[in-house]
This record gives C-alpha cells, structure tokens and sequence, in this order.
C-alpha cells in the first residue's frame, strides 16, 4: 500500500467571502398545475461549507493547517458554518455581523440535476470590514500561503492593503478574482482566473498566440508571479516569466462544475506551503479539479484520490 505524503506543515490562511451551500434533494414526478414547472417532492437536504469556507475545507481534507477569516450574519446559518469548521479542525476567525444574513446559496436537486439556485446575500457592513483587516495582519505571522477567494460579495473591498501586508511579509498570495478589473490583486503571488472571467479583463483571442501574448502582459503588468488560468474543458495554463505549462483536462466525466475552481486553489496552496514547484503543484492542482467535477455540488478530493 501506498504511503501517502503529509502535508501537517503546510499552514495556508484562507480569507474571503464565506456562504453557506444548501442542497434539498428530491422526487420530480409531475408537473405543477399552478405555472409549467417541476414539482419537487423534497426527500434529502444537506448542509456545506462555500465560497471562502469550500477553499478552506478542500485545503483541510488534504491535511494542511488552515485557518478561515471572514465575514458572517449573527444567525443560524453562522453557527452551522461554525460547526462545519470546528469538525474539520479548521480555525475560525469568523467576525459576526449582526446587520445582515450570512450568504446562502440554495440549490433544489431533482434526478440528480439542480433545478433551481436561491441566493440570500447582503454586503457585510464597513465597520466589521475593517475589523477584519486588523485580524488578518494579526494573524499573517502564523501561516505560509494566503488565499484570498473573491466571490464579489463584499467581503474582500481591502484586497490590496491584505496583498500589500502579506507580500511586506514573504507570504505567497494566491487570488481567485472577480471582476473586469484585476488592477486591485497588483502585486500577488498568482491569479486563479477562470476563461470568462480573463476574457472581460483582456478580451477576446483569435488564437493561442495571442492568447499566450495577452496573459503574459498582464502578469507582468500586475507584477504577478505566474498566471494560471483556467480552461474547463480545455485544462489549465501557467503563465511564468520563464515558461508556458499546458496541462490537459483529466476529468473523465464532467458531472457537477460549481466549486472545482475552489479544489483547483485550495489544491495549489496546499502543495506550495508545502514547498513543491510551482510546475508541480499545477500538475496537482489539475488533477484535483478532474476529480471534483465528477461529484456533485461543492465537493473535495482528498489525499488518496489524489495520491493513491
């Protein structure tokens, strides 16, 4: 039997917008008399970890030690989150904002489809935020590799100043961005952009050349250290100043694409804490995000499927 490797050493701060994924699974057998839409008789419902918490929670079940900063709602689906995190042993350094709800993504399964996603959000209010700043530059001493997770929500507004204070202390920063404007995540170890996402940045590409050329301007515009991006179907690309790594897709079915952008970072972070090459840590990271999209939801890899 295999030994697989450990990664206890490997400590990675996870900061950014936290939510709450809740499933409800159920029959569809007809069609409701009331508007031409499913019925979903509701038989199943499960709770996980997303957004930020996801990131922290793929981290976790490869065993790195991590720890989750960010923002929730004083309600019930803070404490759930809680719970979550203390059963994975991730630490929490959740700050509670009583003026809105934590995030909530609702998704109604049926016959192993979703049907239906119901968001719940609002934007955390400016006085945790800056709460929230103050922990993370106490807590920067005590990790190798900061992943910030940027869903939009609101709760990353100072990304800059958290890349700023991270780099001022040699920490490797990785980003997962939103946005058409990349300006504020200047200075980062590595950008995680998915295809869509890089294409409202840049525009669009007639080929691979001009893609390549694209890519590399911008890493080297926002004085990142590489560039991966993202290609579904298409694998992943890391862009370096000393080379372009192509990895090929490895999913051998694509069941369930919502959070692999979440393993693929997580993954990446993970294997840089614990000191692996860039290159190598990509070829991981890319094997990682072809097991998750064959499971359904938010999902993890865990070190004996990626290592077995």
């Amino acid at each position: 039997m295999a030994v697989l490797p450990s990664f206890a050493d490997s400590r990675i701060l996870v900061a950014g917008d936290i939510m709450l994924d809740r499933y409800w699974f159920g029959e569809v057998n007809r069609i409701s008399p009331e508007a031409p839409v499913p019925i979903v008789r509701v038989e199943r419902r499960e709770e996980r970890l997303g957004g930020a918490a996801n990131v922290a929670r793929n981290a976790a079940m490869l065993g790195a030690q991590v720890g989750l900063l960010g923002v929730v709602g004083n309600d019930e689906a803070a404490d759930i989150i809680e719970r979550q995190l203390t059963d994975l042993q991730i630490g929490s350094f959740l700050s509670r904002d009583a003026a809105i709800a934590t995030i909530i993504k609702l998704r109604v399964i049926g016959r192993q489809q979703q049907l239906l996603r119901i968001d719940f959000e609002e934007a955390p209010s400016e006085f945790v935020l800056r709460d929230k700043l103050t922990r993370f530059n106490a807590l920067l001493p005590d990790y190798a590799v900061v992943v910030l997770s940027d869903y939009a929500k609101g709760s990353l507004v100072n990304v800059a100043d958290m890349i700023a204070a991270a780099t001022q202390l040699g920490k490797r920063t990785l980003v997962d961005p939103k946005g058409d404007d990349f300006e504020r995540y200047a200075g980062a170890s590595l950008l995680t952009p998915n295809k869509s996402e890089f294409r409202r940045v840049v525009g669009s590409w007639r080929d691979e050349n001009e893609l390549i050329a694209k890519a590399q301007l911008l890493r080297q515009n926002l004085r990142l250290e590489a560039l991966l991006l993202t290609r579904s179907e298409e694998g992943m690309t890391l862009f370096t100043e000393a080379e372009v790594l192509h990895m090929p897709a490895m999913a051998r079915e694509v069941y369930d694409v919502s959070g692999a952008g979440d393993t693929v970072i997580a993954t990446m972070a993970v294997m840089l804490g614990a000191g692996k090459s860039l290159p190598d840590a990509v070829r991981l990271a890319n094997k990682a995000g072809g097991i998750v999209v064959g499971k359904l939801g938010t999902a993890t890899v865990t070190s004996e499927e990626l290592f077995g």
